[in-house]
């Protein structure tokens, strides 16, 4: 090979040159126990100027150990210790990302179309193959290899999304009601490390002319079971409501399902409700763990002060009812989950929290904002103070009557 300076491997080869970008060379394993056709294959490539560098491998435990980094495998069917397809259906499980090329005898020929079949890239029959043919199909192999991966991927991306869109349609319903008494904008927006949507929901339903159930909740973790148990808590929440099971059992009863279909023990949620009574233009709140609404009134923005309670599957109690009396027929109720508020404030550790919030909406620029656009526009605020997107999910109800503040 004039003009460039070649350094055969032991059994023949093309050596590193080092005037080529690593990326432009190809890095093969030889899985041969006959050392007189492992020489010609290295003949066969250095004479091609071939730019594969060539590793050699006389058996199957050896191969393993010189797996690491190998773009393409070169295996005989026939070595000491697997013979035809099981030596090939061991390289394919080691091999991973690495292409997979077969060599056979004339005689066995049959098997290379077998070997494809298997997941083998190609089939090459010894003695049929100079030096252009077989580099030709190393490169081709690992390129359809690469194919064939980025084929899956994109594969699973796809299902991914649909699964989260279906997820999404399951967590974030659009509201079951008639009434025109008051309007229900809704909100939601993934955290910037989900992959799925996460375990965040809301409802709202209408059981009677004069009566609105609302209820925003937030199961603990990320993911597909997280989101699929948010998905059943909303869908046994809506048909409890519909059920017209009595009001102090329904949480209970949520709890139940959410202990019965959890996977593991630790996983938990914490719920918000609202049930509206509009002719008597009052509201009853219960907690679970989770963050007060806020009430949006005469120009002020307050929690309501209803209590606490526990988390949904730690410990089984009765969240507390709290009723609430508008005293003006032009108020809000915002409901939300925690990601909206966990955002940090600065650059310390304190977070936005409850007061926060109140603060946001108590601005300004708040009073030029429309009711529908309201959620985006704390979700744009929050975001600025954080310096970045909210790491965790954000679900927000916001349920107006008259002016709505």
């Amino acid at each position: 090979m004039a003009g460039s300076p070649v350094v055969p491997y032991p059994h023949g080869g093309l050596a590193r040159h080092v005037n080529l970008p690593p990326g432009e060379r190809l890095r093969v394993l030889l899985v041969e126990d006959d050392e007189g056709d492992a020489f010609l294959v290295g003949e066969l490539l250095a004479e091609t100027n071939s730019m594969i560098d060539l590793l050699v491998a006389s058996s199957l435990s050896e191969a393993r150990q010189r797996m690491i980094g190998v773009d393409c495998v070169l295996l005989d069917l026939g070595l000491p210790d697997a013979q035809g397809l099981d030596g090939l259906r061991q390289v394919l499980e080691m091999s991973s990302g690495a292409a997979v090329c077969v060599l056979t005898g004339r005689s066995d020929e049959h098997l290379g179309i077998v070997a494809v079949a298997e997941g083998a890239q190609d089939y090459l029959v010894k003695g049929q193959v100079d030096g252009v043919l077989l580099t030709r199909a190393l490169r081709y192999a690992v390129e359809r290899k690469r194919a064939d991966v980025n084929a899956r991927r994109l594969r699973e991306v796809e299902l991914r999304q649909a699964e989260s869109a279906r997820l999404e349609r399951g967590l974030l319903p659009q509201p079951l009601m008639s009434t025109d008494q008051v309007a229900v904008h809704t909100f939601y927006r993934p955290g910037r490390h989900a992959a799925l949507i996460g375990g965040d929901f809301f409802d709202v339903v209408q059981t009677r002319p004069d009566r609105l159930d609302l209820i925003v909740g937030d199961v603990c973790g990320h993911g597909v079971d997280e989101a699929a148990l948010g998905v059943e808590l909303r869908v046994a929440w809506r048909a409890l409501v519909l059920a017209k099971v009595p009001d102090d059992e329904v949480l209970p009863a949520l709890e139940q399902v959410l202990m019965s279909e959890r996977r593991l023990q630790e996983i938990f949620a914490t719920v918000a409700t609202t049930r509206l009574d509009l002719d008597a233009n009052r509201a009853t709140v219960r907690l679970a763990g989770h963050p007060p609404p806020l009430l949006l009134a005469n120009g002020r923005v307050a929690p309501v002060p209803a209590p606490g309670g526990l988390l949904l599957g730690v410990r089984p109690r009765r969240p507390i009812a709290y009723d609430l009396e508008f005293d003006t027929d032009d108020w809000s109720l915002l409901m939300y989950t925690d990601g909206l508020i966990e955002g940090r404030v600065g650059e310390g550790n304190e977070r936005l929290d409850v007061p926060g919030l109140c603060g946001l909406l108590d601005e300004p620029a708040d009073r030029d904002v429309s009711l529908p656009e309201l959620p985006a526009w704390l979700v744009g605020r929050a975001e600025q103070i954080n310096g970045g997107p909210l790491a965790d999910d954000v679900a927000m109800l916001l349920v107006s009557r008259g002016g709505g503040r």
